[in-house]
């Protein structure tokens, strides 16, 4: 099942996606994509929802049906640092003997093709697609084993970057990670029974049609069980909290020169299974 969030920035209403690519508003069903919607009795209640019966959104999703974050009222944004290795190499670092955890702030949030705003004199933006974890069973000292039961479905992030903020301007990773538009969620919430082996998904971005990153969840350190235990131990984790999990190699800090993004730059970029997001780079 793809659920989505649809329409006017700050004004979305839930939806699902159906067979001929379609929007079914599910708004008298749930009030959004979030909190009590995520929970496993919910999920399972939509999904026995027939599809042909509910109202039929008109507009063509992502060609001029505009999709919000895939999932709202997230109350945190976690993100894991260093969890492919040869991501960590091309950044110069070590695989770190446990997962790297910063925050991204809520006001990152973005739509899946909506604009990403370069911050005021940033000349280090850069790019990483990852899988997104979202949390549907409230939960804390998860153990490994039960993970799974908490996840309510799997999305594409954009882990936005600003270098220079993250790495040179002293403090931790969080000054670089969290500026306005750096977390693009999207363009659909999959359920686990569609995604399959989140551990084995491949992963593609491009910018300006060029390929910057090819990857697959398969090399990933630290597995989608063991974060979601592991996060756990340090905060509880609640219905609409979002893990990012982590980039393959390719980004722009590790290319030789460096890239980075400029205003009118286009990424585009996917997981297996979990659709397509595009955005443009602007000034902000």
């Amino acid at each position: 099942m793809k659920l989505v969030r649809y329409g006017a920035r700050g004004a979305e209403r839930p939806g699902l996606l159906d067979a001929e690519g379609g929007v079914r508003d599910i708004s008298g069903v749930v009030a959004d994509i979030a909190g009590h919607a995520l929970l496993p009795a919910t999920l399972g209640e939509i999904a026995g929802l027939e599809p042909e019966s509910l109202p039929l959104v008109p507009g063509v999703p992502q060609a001029g049906l505009r999709l919000g974050p895939c999932v709202g009222g997230v109350g945190k944004f976690i993100c894991i640092g260093l969890n492919y290795a040869d991501h960590a190499a091309e950044s110069g670092m070590q695989v770190p003997p446990e997962p790297v955890v910063f925050g991204k702030w809520t006001s990152a949030i973005t739509g899946p093709d909506d604009d990403v705003e370069l911050p005021r004199g940033s000349v280090k933006t850069d790019w990483e697609v990852e899988l997104g974890v979202v949390i549907g069973r409230a939960g804390k000292y998860i153990e490994e084993d039960d993970a799974l039961s908490h996840v309510a479905g799997y999305c594409v992030v954009n882990d936005v970057s600003e270098r220079e903020y993250q790495i040179e301007r002293a403090g931790t990773w969080d000054k670089g990670k969290g500026c306005d538009t750096f977390g693009p969620l999207g363009p659909w919430l999959v359920t686990p029974d569609e995604v399959g082996d989140a551990g084995n998904l491949g992963m593609w971005l491009d910018v300006n049609g060029e390929r910057m990153q090819t990857g697959s969840t398969a090399t990933m350190v630290y597995k989608v069980p063991f974060l979601v235990a592991y996060v756990s131990r340090f905060m509880s984790l609640q219905p609409g909290d979002v893990i990012a999990t982590g980039t393959p190699p390719g980004v722009g800090m590790g290319r030789k020169p460096p890239r980075f993004l400029r205003p009118g730059d286009v990424m585009r970029l996917s997981v297996e299974g979990l659709g397509v997001q595009t955005q443009r780079v602007v000034a902000g």
